[in-house]
Order: C-alpha cells, then structure tokens, then sequence
C-alpha cells in the first residue's frame, strides 16, 4: 500500500531576522481499501438496485433520510420532517447548508425531479414499486398518470411535501434507500447516461467519484462540499468488486484490504482463530432462495416446484457449508418481523427421509422418474464459493430423485441483468436485503407488478389481490394477518424454495474504527475513521 504525504512550508526565525523555510510532512492521506463483493452494475441511483452499489452510491448521495452507524433511520439531506395525524402527508425539512459537489444548493426540486424520474416509465426504474404507496406513483409508472401528478411536491426551495396513497409506517426507511438517492437535475438533462461518469458525476453525498474503471476499481473522494465534510475523515476510499471470496480473503490477510464484504463461510473458524473481532457476524432481515422459472414446462407445474424444493435439505446447507452462519428457512419472509408469522409449506415440518419420498411420488405423479421422462434442470448461480457450494449441495440433492442437473455460473453483474431482463432458465439463485423492516418489501416482489425482480414470473391474482388489499387495510394486526395469507400461497405454489436467512459477514481490520455490525448492514464511510 502507498503512503502519500503532503509538506507544508514552515517559517523558522533565525539570527539576524532572517527565516528558513523548512518542510515538514502534514497528515498523511487517510485510504480505505474496501473490496465490495461484486461488480456495481450502475452508478445511477434510479436504475440501482444492488448491495454492491448500495455501499458505492449511499456515499456519494445522500437522501432524505439516512441510516446511521448504528443502522437506525437518521436525519440526511432533511434534517427534519413532521408527518399529518392521518399518516398521509410526510414534510421534510432541508438542510440549508446543502450542497452538491460543484457547488450548487441542493434544493426541495431536486428531489421532485428524482422521484419523477424513477417513476417515469421511460426510465423503466427496476425499484419502482417500491415506491407505490407516494400518490399517483403507481398510475405514473404505468403511463397512465403524467409524471407532473406524483405525490412529490417542493414548497420552496427547502421542504419537500410527500403524500401518500395509504398510511406507510415504513416511509422514513423507503426514502433512504439507494434508488430514493437524490441525481443533479441539471448534469442528467445535459449528459444523460454520461452523468455517471468520472469528471461528470455531481452528489451531494460526502463523497465524489474519481474513477470507475470496469471490474477493477471505483476510487471515491472527500466532497469538501458536503455539508459535514468536517467531520468526515476518510480521504479516499478504493473499492474492488472482488466476487472470488478466497481472493479477497488473501488480500485482507496480507492488509492489501482494509475490509471486505462476504467471506467463504467454511474458513469462519479459521478466520475467528487468526483474526479475532475482526471476523464480524451480523444476522440481517435477508433470504436466499431459488427462483423456478414458472412460464414453461416443467416448471409451470407445481407439482414438480414443490418436489424440488421438499428435496432440499436446509439444515444441511446451514450447518455443514456455512457452518451455523446462516438459518435453514423455508419462509419467503424472514423470522423478526414484530407482530408477523412467516408462513411456512407443511412439508417444513417433515424429516428430511420422508420429504424425500414425498418429493419422489409427486415426480411420478407429474409423469418423471423410474420409467418415465427424464427431468432435466439447470441452476443458474452468481460466481462465489459459497453460491458455487450451495448449488453443488442442490444439485446432489435433486440427483437423489433421478433429475438430470447442470450447473452454470456467471459474474454478479451478468447473473442479475439475466435474471432483470426475462431470460429462460430452470432454477436461479436470488437473495433479497430488507430495504425496509416490513414483510411487504419481501412479498411485493412475486407479484405480477414487479417486472423486473418477479424473476420466477409467477403469476397469481388471488397473491396479487392479497398483497394489494393489504396497502388499502389501516389497521396494523389485519394488515399483517393478511400478508401472512399472501405468503401461505407462495409457500402451496412455491414458484420459489427459500434456503437460508444470512447473516452479513464482514472482515474489518483493527484500524478501522466507527465500526457497528447492523441488521441495515448499513456502513457509511462517512462514520469511519482509520488508524
């Protein structure tokens, strides 16, 4: 690693009245090396919906809110908001103090052009349901309401007013997420895609982009417009899109890294015996499941849904490749939800032998195995060693009902964009991060209005119907009961097979300081320091 020193000119008086300047080295910049686990697939907040470009693009923009060290919703670019006794009308105060990178005040209409712009159907936004409950925000990503109407207004240029369809408890968490980050209104009308670019890109986030270059590195800078660049006190930060876990556990071990999201997790004993805290474990409102492609045969078939996902042995894949890290889970919904009981599919409560020949009997039954058709499947998986295991696992799993399974991995980037963009495949591996703590983030996304994140295309209206009558009820335990009986149909159709809960792990170095392991797995450099 280099060291770079800047030197500033010391006057020394000297006999006679004469002075020497002398050199004498200032602070030594201050640089995180950070790897990040994969490629970010865009630096454009409104068409960002990864955590790799979570970690990137919450510290060159800031929202409205923020989620501090400790993972808990804080003040941002607002630095306050009051919300109408009915729960409709939230109104956020700006910081007056505000600015963008090059200087400019940020302003109430910047953010109004933003949220308008992840609504406006040309942009094709993948997070934009998301952001329903804003008035008129579904009626405008459908193109049958003008942008002009969404439920985003500036009065002035420092309160930002949002109205919403139905009262929303999770709102001050949805505006902090990664694709409700502000863009620079001006840079985007003059250079469109362009103003993601080094040299190009305005934020208003305590950092600035350097450099981008492709699968190797994004460098940020300290924004010395941000309104508490006093207080930050990371210079620089390097980040690596490293998804070879083995690799980016090397260079931490030999301090090339300063930390590194996600090791393999069979090298956690070994990692806790050689780096102590620095191993850090952090159970988070996560899934990993596998996604069947719904829209052809054999997987249009239930049946055969249910028989893959009853063969798989959860509890194995906790216990023996990621070594109680993670949870056996065979709810789409996380466990931790208060007042939500995550629906479960009745086989959950089988062992293991007897699922099995259940599995087996309802193959026969859709017309494969001993004697019949063979069944042939691909899983499809993001390139790490933990995906890489878990599918080697599965696949031996389903192997034991006489299924035919290849395996076929890409980057992360490749993986998703696939996945995004409709592309023909068997079984997929998907995993989704709370953007809020309500069991709706993790159920809008089977929906028939989720284009781009429904990746098994499952299509069911009496699940669409439930999850949309639970944005109408105000009542919180009817609310709830209802997403529950939402989910009890994803659990009978199972156009997806949750695995595991996770757990984020981390490995950070001694010298970074700030540091506090959160359910969020929100880290903001900005709360860093480094020795």
């Amino acid at each position: 690693m280099k060291t770079f020193l800047k030197f500033i000119a010391l006057t020394v008086p000297l006999a006679g009245g004469l002075t020497l300047a002398a050199a004498l080295p200032a602070q030594a910049e201050t640089v995180l090396h950070k790897g990040n686990g994969a490629e970010a697939q865009t630096l454009d907040p409104t068409h960002s919906s990864i955590i790799a470009e979570q970690f990137i693009l919450k510290d060159l923009f800031e929202g409205l809110t923020i989620f501090d060290a400790a993972g808990k919703i804080a003040p941002g670019a607002a630095e306050s908001w009051s919300i109408s006794p009915d729960g409709l009308t939230y109104t956020f105060k700006l910081r007056p103090n505000a600015k963008w990178s090059n200087g400019d005040p940020v302003v109430a209409d910047d953010f109004v052009y933003s949220f308008r712009r992840l609504e406006n159907p040309k942009e094709a936004a993948g997070l934009a349901n998301l952001f329903y409950p804003i008035k008129n925000a579904e009626a405008v990503n459908g193109g049958k309401a003008g942008v002009e109407t969404l439920g985003v207004k500036a009065i002035g240029d420092h309160t930002v007013e949002i109205t919403l369809e139905r009262p929303t408890p999770y709102l001050l968490q949805l505006v902090a997420n990664q694709s409700a980050l502000p863009v620079h209104p001006a840079s985007v009308e003059k250079l469109k895609a362009d103003f993601v670019k080094p040299g190009n890109m305005v934020s208003n986030g305590a950092y600035s982009l350097s450099e981008h270059v492709a699968n190797d590195h994004i460098t940020l800078v300290k924004n010395p417009n941000y309104w508490d660049a006093a207080n930050v006190q990371i210079d620089k930060v390097i980040s690596y899109p490293i998804d070879d876990q083995a690799a980016a556990q090397r260079r931490f071990l030999t301090g090339e890294l300063d930390m590194t999201f996600e090791f393999a997790a069979d090298q956690l004993k070994f990692l806790k015996d050689k780096l102590g805290d620095q191993v850090h474990v952090s159970p988070n409102l996560t899934n990993e499941y596998y996604a069947f492609d719904t829209r052809k045969a054999p997987l249009d078939d239930p049946k055969i849904r249910r028989a893959l996902s009853m063969a798989i042995d959860r509890d194995f894949l906790a216990e023996k490749i990621f070594a109680g890290t993670r949870v056996a889970s065979y709810s789409f919904v996380p466990s931790g939800l208060p007042g939500y009981t995550p629906a479960k599919p009745d086989f959950a409560s089988m062992p293991q032998l007897d699922r099995e020949d259940a599995a087996k009997d309802l193959l026969k039954q859709a017309g494969y195995g001993e004697g019949s058709k063979k069944l042939d499947i691909t899983i499809r998986f993001s390139s790490n060693d933990n995906n890489r295991r878990i599918a080697t696992a599965v696949a031996d799993m389903w192997k034991g009902l006489g299924v035919e399974v290849s395996l076929l991995n890409s980057d992360s980037k490749s993986h998703y964009a696939y996945l995004r963009e409709g592309g023909a495949f068997g079984a997929a591996r998907a995993a989704w991060v709370a953007d809020y703590a309500d069991p709706e983030n993790f159920l809008a996304l089977p929906t028939t209005a989720s284009k781009s994140l429904n990746y098994s295309h499952y299509a069911s209206k009496d699940f669409d119907a439930l999850v949309a009558k639970s944005y109408t009820e105000t009542d919180p335990a009817k609310r709830l009961k209802i997403l529950e009986d939402a989910e009890a149909l994803l659990a009978r159709d199972q156009p997806v097979a949750p695995l595991l809960s996770n757990a984020d792990l981390w490995l950070v170095s001694s010298k970074v300081k700030g540091w506090q392991d959160n359910a969020a797995d929100e880290h903001l450099t900005r709360f860093l320091r480094k020795d």
